[in-house]
């Protein structure tokens, strides 16, 4: 029989508690209690205690560019450096280990060049294939350290939640050594996944924006999701609260994928991702992307439009822009640019709904990509089919309330940091 929640979050609490009550590991609250405290990662902290969570382990590592220190070193050159650490096999998520590879790709099996170590490839990998992976790297923990940007369908958080299962199916241990949310842990956002809907780039049902860190969502799928608890430890930052966003925590920003270039880019990623879903540019290829909206045949109407919204925290300016890849590669395309004035008021998600709305008034060409992965963004048929039907932005954001207090509900108990 499964073990209740209550039952397996005193467990986690527990090994939590031993972890930061080691000798030489020094203490890790479970939750912050001083601001002025400069901030610690997950790495930092187990680095501090000798990396006390793997002693007597051969280790592998989930991680890509953003596994770096704050003088950004990577984390995996220097625990091969470290005699203190047995790191056996280094595991990359899409666009790779080293960050090589673009949107939907990966870097393949091959051997780093830095370290010697072998580099599996777990893109698109789960259940019993990714666990067979881990079985063959002849590793016996499994450590994640991969920066996220706080929105349900940025990949990363899946790739934690399938090696999770993979590593309960091969009987690893897991480590999660986390890192802060980019856009704070206020509150969840938007629709809540449906089952049905699930894809890569939503596997479970939590928020469009899940206001978590990953030792949190670690905890959650443990709790939740997965069909039985994996070994977990997570490795908790110290001097983080949830208001904080990224600029406030000191550390340098590498971007976690291409088409992440800033902690700007983060902070609206979750809201205007879904033109993805859509024929407009979300705006890669340009330095601005997800910033940027446009397509052929737009206008200042847009922005106009979007203004008489009064969205909070956010203005709209016109925009024209030439994509150097991606839609309207090399055309000229008109839409808006998103300038947010106001941080604490602005909402990603509504926001994004907003601009929908308003394209789909302005432009007769808007269109829904045809195979409707507008649907696997937002998580269900019903963001698009009450666009289509005429709805407002305060309809379509009111549909959505009931589902997101019960993940408000369950998210509450996970939660590490004040």
């Amino acid at each position: 029989m499964r073990p209740s929640r209550r039952a397996l979050l005193t467990a986690t609490a527990t090994a939590t508690a031993a972890f930061a009550a080691t000798p030489t590991t020094p203490t890790t609250p479970t939750r912050t209690t001083s601001h002025t405290d400069p901030l610690r990662t997950g790495f930092e902290q187990l680095q501090a205690s000798g990396y006390a969570a793997l002693h007597g382990r051969r280790v592998g590592i989930v991680t890509n560019p953003t596994g770096v220190t704050r003088d950004v070193r990577h984390i995996v050159d220097v625990m091969h450096a470290d005699p203190r650490v047995e790191l056996t096999a280094v595991f990359g998520p899409e666009h790779g280990f080293r960050g090589t590879a673009q949107a939907g790709g990966s870097e393949g099996r091959y051997d780093d060049p830095a370290t010697g170590l072998p580099v599996y490839d777990t893109y698109l990998k789960s259940g019993k294939p990714l666990a067979d992976v881990f079985t063959a790297s002849g590793v016996d923990t499994v450590v994640f350290d991969i920066q996220d940007v706080g929105a349900r369908f940025y990949t990363y958080i899946w790739t934690l939640y399938d090696c999770m299962e993979a590593a309960r199916l091969a009987g690893k241990r897991f480590v999660v050594l986390d890192r802060p949310n980019p856009v704070t842990g206020r509150t969840a956002q938007g629709p809540v996944l449906h089952k049905e809907f699930a894809t890569f780039v939503g596997r479970q049902p939590i928020a469009q924006a899940h206001g978590m860190t990953v030792a949190e969502l670690a905890r959650l799928f443990n709790g939740e999701f997965l069909a039985a608890p994996v070994e977990l430890t997570t490795v908790l930052m110290s001097g983080w609260k949830r208001s904080d966003f990224y600029d406030a925590s000191g550390l340098p920003w590498v971007p976690p994928s291409p088409n992440m270039p800033t902690a700007d880019t983060a902070l609206v990623y979750s809201g205007t991702c879904l033109f993805e879903g859509t024929n407009l540019s979300e705006g890669r290829g340009t330095t601005r992307p997800f910033e940027l909206l446009g397509a052929e045949g737009i206008d200042g109407r847009w922005a106009l439009e979007a203004n008489r919204l009064k969205v909070p925290g956010v203005r709209f300016r016109e925009a024209y822009f030439a994509p150097t890849f991606s839609k309207f590669q090399g055309k000229t395309i008109g839409g808006v640019q998103i300038h947010v004035h106001d941080r604490a008021a602005y909402d990603p998600v509504r926001t994004g709904i907003a601009l929908l709305v308003t394209a789909k008034k302005v432009w007769s060409g808007f269109a829904w990509r045809s195979d409707n992965w507008i649907d696997k963004l937002t998580g269900s048929a019903r963001v698009r089919t009450m666009i289509d039907a005429g709805a407002t932005t305060d309809e379509v954001v009111a549909a959505w309330q009931d589902e997101l207090k019960a993940f408000q509900k369950i998210r509450k108990e996970y939660l590490l940091y004040g």
